[in-house]
């Protein structure tokens, strides 16, 4: 019996409420039964059902498989009917930073769905990288180096940790020449990225004295195109903002070596069509992007 088939009868035993109830639902005989669940609670390591005055239920560790199991037996599901139909179905879970995702993965997502009317996709913005089985990810879009984690992962372009200010703040302040001169300055600090008040450079290490600490990106950038102060976002998050001339980049002689952007997938195994055909259209429209062309 294969660990699918162990799942469905599992799942059978809770909604039927007996072993003999599964039985006659999956039409098998009741020592069969008996069997699968036996050899899925041997595979588990814990007891996943216990008996009550009227009925089975649930122990919490088969309460929590029940909810895995019914996933998997979704997704198999979808993926067999996939491949005896033209029509893509289902539902897909993405992750993606939230200002890139916002800007550049949703206009795609949307274009995605909307040649593929019978799909879901489910957009999940954070700037840390999530744990795809603990958060039921199946495909990310990733900004810098991954860990080797035998990951699938395409690049679809790269991006920069710039230095910018607004012409009215170098105006009054003057810009600077060297990194070390940035302690003289007012700097805008997005303190998401970590708690180590510094900035890296080609060579060198900047301690910095914030004049303005926010956790979000879109705070920091409104305060430098105020003119309040230096930041220090992702080129992709200002090329409009440069391009305009509404920001000047600084020191870009000390900038960071450029980062990957890079479409992830936990694995290329067993990849349902919904999944293949939404990851190569990503692939196709963000690597087009102008913003993560080399800056």
């Amino acid at each position: 019996m294969d660990r699918i088939d162990e799942l469905e009868v599992f799942i059978a035993i809770l909604e039927a409420g007996s072993l003999s109830g599964a039985a006659r639902r999956l039409r098998r005989s009741p020592p069969s039964v008996t069997r699968s669940l036996a050899a899925l609670e041997e595979r588990v390591g814990a007891r996943l059902v216990e008996r009550t005055t009227r009925r089975l239920a649930a122990t919490d560790a088969g309460l929590r498989l029940a909810d895995s199991a019914r996933r998997v037996l979704a997704d198999y599901q979808d993926a067999v009917r996939e491949e005896d139909s033209a029509e893509l179905r289902g539902k897909l879970r993405i992750t993606a930073p939230h200002v890139f995702g916002r800007r550049h993965v949703t206009p795609a997502i949307i274009a995605f769905l909307d040649l593929h009317p019978a799909l879901q996709v489910e957009m999940v913005f954070h700037d840390r990288n999530l744990d795809f089985i603990e958060h039921g990810i199946d495909l990310a879009v990733r900004i810098g180096p991954l860990p080797d984690t035998g990951m699938v992962a395409r690049k679809v372009g790269e991006v920069t940790r710039v230095l910018v200010a607004s012409p009215d703040y170098l105006a009054r302040r003057g810009a600077p020449a060297t990194p070390q001169e940035l302690e003289g300055h007012d700097v805008i600090y997005n303190s998401g990225l970590g708690n180590n008040t510094e900035w890296r450079f080609r060579d060198q290490v900047v301690r910095l004295t914030p004049r303005l600490s926010v956790n979000e990106i879109d705070a920091m950038l409104m305060a430098v195109l105020a003119g309040r102060g230096i930041g220090r976002p992702l080129s992709y998050q200002v090329a409009d903002q440069l391009a305009s001339g509404a920001l000047q980049r600084l020191l870009v002689a000390y900038e960071l070596a450029p980062v990957p952007v890079q479409l992830v997938l936990p694995s290329a195994r067993h990849m349902p069509p919904r999944l293949r055909a939404c990851f190569d259209f990503l692939l196709e429209k963000l690597s087009a992007l102008p913003v993560l062309s080399p800056f």
